[in-house]
C-alpha cells in the first residue's frame, strides 16, 4: 500500500520554539513582561513547560529574545517607512513620525516594547534591559546621523530632540486615544526647521 505524501506546497507546522516566541510577544506587548507568567505562554502556544525551557533556559532569556525580535523588526520600519525609500533624511524621519502619530492615537496602542522594558527592568544587568538599552543607544546615534544629514547646526541637539518626541509619543499614546501624539508631526517639523534654518513647504 502506497503512502500518502503531504502536498509539497503545504507549509510545515510552526516549531514549538516559534510558537512560544509568537505567543510571548503578543502577551508581553499587551500585558507587560513581568505580568505574564510561564503558564500563560505555554497555554497560548499549545506547548509544555519542558518545551519552553528546552528552547529558552529561563523567562528572562525569553524576554530578551522577544526584545531582540522587536529590535530587528523596528529597523526596516524606521529606515523605510511605509516600505519605501525616501529622498532625504528629513523626509524619512517625518514619514516614520507620521506613521507613529497615527498608531499612537489608536485604541490598544501599547507604545514601544523596548521603552516599556526599560521601565519594567531598572536593573542594568538584566538581559532584557540590556537589549532595550542597546536599541535605544543605536536609535539615538542614528537620529544624530540623520540630523547631520539634514544640515542641523548641532546634530546632537536635533537628534536628541527627535528622540524625546518619539519617546513622548510611545508613552502618551498609551494613556488615551487622541492624546498629544496627534501633534507629533507638526512638532517634529517645527523642531527640524528651528535646528536647520531650512523650513520646508508643508504638505
Amino acid at each position: 500500500m502506497s503512502r500518502i505524501s503531504k502536498p509539497r506546497d503545504a507549509a510545515p507546522a510552526p516549531r514549538a520554539a516559534d510558537r512560544i516566541r509568537v505567543s510571548a510577544r503578543e502577551l508581553f506587548y499587551r500585558e507587560g513582561i513581568r505580568a505574564v507568567g510561564v503558564d500563560q505562554i505555554v497555554n497560548r502556544a499549545g506547548v509544555t513547560k519542558p518545551s519552553l525551557y528546552r528552547a529558552f533556559p529561563s523567562k528572562d532569556d525569553l524576554a530578551a529574545a522577544y526584545l531582540s525580535d522587536y529590535d530587528r523588526e523596528f529597523w526596516p520600519r524606521f529606515e523605510k517607512p511605509g516600505g519605501r525609500r525616501w529622498p532625504d533624511a528629513r523626509a524619512q524621519v517625518l514619514a516614520y513620525i507620521r506613521e507613529l502619530g497615527k498608531r499612537a492615537v489608536q485604541d490598544g496602542y501599547r507604545g514601544c516594547g523596548l521603552s516599556n522594558a526599560t521601565v519594567e527592568y531598572p536593573d542594568h544587568t538584566h538581559p532584557a534591559r540590556g537589549v532595550a538599552e542597546a536599541h535605544k543607544k543605536a536609535l539615538r546615534k542614528r537620529l544624530r546621523e540623520l540630523a547631520a544629514e539634514m544640515g542641523a547646526r548641532d546634530p546632537r541637539v536635533l537628534g536628541d530632540g527627535l528622540m524625546l518626541l518619539l519617546e513622548g509619543a510611545y508613552v502618551t499614546g498609551q494613556q488615551s486615544p487622541g492624546g498629544p501624539a496627534q501633534s507629533i508631526l507638526a512638532a517634529a517639523e517645527t523642531l527640524i526647521d528651528a535646528c536647520t534654518g531650512k523650513p520646508a513647504r508643508r504638505r
